[in-house]
């Protein structure tokens, strides 16, 4: 069975993004070789598929497919397959991508089939919705040295509480830290 990984870059007070949409200049503050290295072995090694709410998906179409950036990771974000979730789409320009509305049933065939990991990146109300209905494996937070103050938070507010398991914690050069958490109550020890 395949896994739904959500990743996101996180400040310390919990935002994803600034005040405006797609205001993502903390990110800087955390990006270097070992997030570079982290995004290669996630898009090469684990992945197969990204997912994104349709926002995000605006967002990263015009970035990667504008971008005179240079490389693996760029890449591989415009040929591997995609997913833009939406309701008012019916089709998707940026290559290997496909429109879906209901992404619960998607995704609940999806990660029955074979096949890598599939990765949601940004997208912090299709995460709630993901959320809620169970799916979400792992979530995998690069935690950035920096308060906003305000802006956009990554987990949106839920009736539902969702306790994690700690996989990994990991410190980067930087000062940033990669988190990997499980969904769900940890087991107990055998």
């Amino acid at each position: 069975m395949r896994k739904l990984i959500v990743w996101n870059l996180m400040t310390l007070d919990g935002y994803f993004e600034g005040s405006k949409p797609w205001d993502l200049g903390f990110h800087t503050f955390a990006w270097g070789s070992d997030l570079e290295q982290l995004s290669r072995d996630q898009l090469y090694r684990e992945g197969d598929l990204l997912v994104f709410g349709r926002k995000t998906y605006d967002g990263m179409a015009a970035y990667w497919t504008t971008t005179e950036e240079e490389g693996e990771i760029k890449t591989r974000m415009n040929s591997i397959a995609k997913i833009c979730v939406s309701r008012s789409l019916t089709e998707a320009s940026w290559n290997n991508t496909r429109v879906v509305s209901d992404p619960v049933a998607e995704l609940i065939k999806l990660k029955q089939e074979p096949g890598q990991s599939i990765f949601v990146f940004g997208s912090a109300e299709l995460v709630k919705s993901l959320m809620d209905a169970g799916l979400i494996d792992e979530i995998r937070l690069c935690l950035v040295p920096v308060v906003l103050g305000g802006g956009n938070p990554h987990f949106k507010p839920s009736s539902q509480r969702k306790p994690m398991t700690l996989l990994e914690a990991r410190p980067l050069a930087n000062g940033a830290v990669i988190l990997r958490y499980g969904v769900g109550e940890p087991k107990p020890a055998a």
